[in-house]
């Protein structure tokens, strides 16, 4: 496995190293001189005297192909990707915004082939995530796929399955660049009826433990409920007695095919004020992939959608068109006087359209 990637990122080169969050920037000529380098001469000394002061590596006296992987520059020059390794989830949450959670998805060939697309995409940043990914079957070998094709992959996770040998053992082998792992509570009695799955909360804490002790690279994502608002200030708690760095989140969506059935769980007195949307990079910089490899914008702008299986990058080349597109205020938005200061994307705005929500969960004159 490769100690190192250099790679093409956006406008810029980097050397980054698999599972740590420090990287290199470096300049056009020596990205070059990475490519170009036969495989079998010897690491460059301006390259292994960097990551020695960066990660206290040392790479004196190796082979290129013994310790660099360089990618390849992609004419779509997309910098992130994201994939719903499967929609499966052994978690019932209350106020998942994925609605149905079927487990179902590519086989592995075609796995292969939508994970080669996301490489060739120019993606250096990957993320994987459900449903609930590390209980797909297909995960370890689909990870450590896409951590030898030279992504720097992070995983969304609930954490059940974090305490697990076999995937504390994979992580050892291939460490992530970071986990994700959401908090649904800092009692069983919250956390347990949020996700509807009786022990739910025992394994979550079993995860953080063997996670922390392997010193794995967690984000808390701390989701407030109607259920937990009042364990706020616990969840933090939970999350310093860990060690792990910990985000809140407040606000709840609508399911992603316009369903209202979630909105019921937002803690209506603990929604945080937002900024004016300013526009973003999905569809030009960033995509995300379904379970089918159906690429869209993002994991809310879903449609249309490009199949990565038989468009490949074609299908990709078409994404940015679709996102400007997407951005457009129609609908209930059209001509909206208050569009310079809207805190909402139009792709979200949609959805809560959609599901009939009231208009203070998403739109300023709800507010008047």
């Amino acid at each position: 496995m490769h100690e190192l990637i250099a790679s093409p990122f956006l406008t810029e080169h980097v050397v980054v190293r698999p599972g740590r969050r420090q990287g290199l920037k470096i300049g056009a000529a020596r990205y070059r001189e990475l490519l170009t380098a036969p495989a079998d001469s010897t690491l460059p000394g301006w390259l292994a005297q960097a990551a020695s002061s960066a990660w206290g590596l040392d790479l004196a006296d190796r082979r290129v192909d013994g310790a660099l992987l360089v990618r390849a520059p992609s004419d779509l020059g997309y910098g992130r990707a994201s994939w719903e390794i499967n929609k499966g989830c052994d978690y019932d949450c209350e106020h998942c915004y994925l609605g149905q959670k079927n487990f179902e998805g590519l086989a592995w060939d075609d796995k292969v082939r939508m994970l080669h697309v996301v490489r060739d995409s120019g993606a250096l940043w990957f993320q994987i995530t459900g449903g609930e990914p590390l209980i797909d079957r297909s995960f370890p070998a689909a990870y450590a796929y896409a951590c030898e094709l030279g992504l720097m992959v992070s995983i969304a996770s609930n954490g059940s399955q974090l305490s697990k040998p076999r995937i504390q053992e994979l992580f050892a082998r291939h460490r992530p660049y970071l986990i994700a792992v959401s908090v649904y509570g800092a009692t069983a009695d919250s956390y347990d009826g949020m996700t509807r799955n009786r022990g739910a909360f025992d394994r979550f804490v079993k995860g953080l433990e063997a996670s922390r002790d392997a010193g794995l690279p967690l984000k808390l994502n701390i989701v407030v409920s109607e259920r937990n608002a009042g364990e706020i200030p616990a969840m933090q708690a939970l999350a310093d007695r860990y060690g792990f760095p910990h985000h809140v989140f407040t606000t709840m969506s609508p399911t992603i095919e316009g369903g209202a059935e979630r909105m019921g769980t937002q803690a209506a007195d603990y929604v945080m004020p937002r900024t004016p949307f300013r526009g973003c990079n999905a569809g030009h910089t960033f995509f995300h992939a379904d379970p089918w490899g159906k690429a869209s914008i993002c994991k809310v702008g879903r449609d249309p959608q490009f199949d990565l299986i038989t468009q490949g990058l074609d299908g990709l080349r078409q994404l940015g068109d679709v996102a400007d597109s997407l951005q457009l205020r129609t609908g209930g938005c059209s001509g909206c006087t208050l569009s310079g200061t809207c805190f909402t994307c139009r792709p979200l705005a949609k959805l809560y359209q959609e599901a009939k929500a009231p208009l203070n969960t998403y739109c300023q004159h709800g507010g008047r």
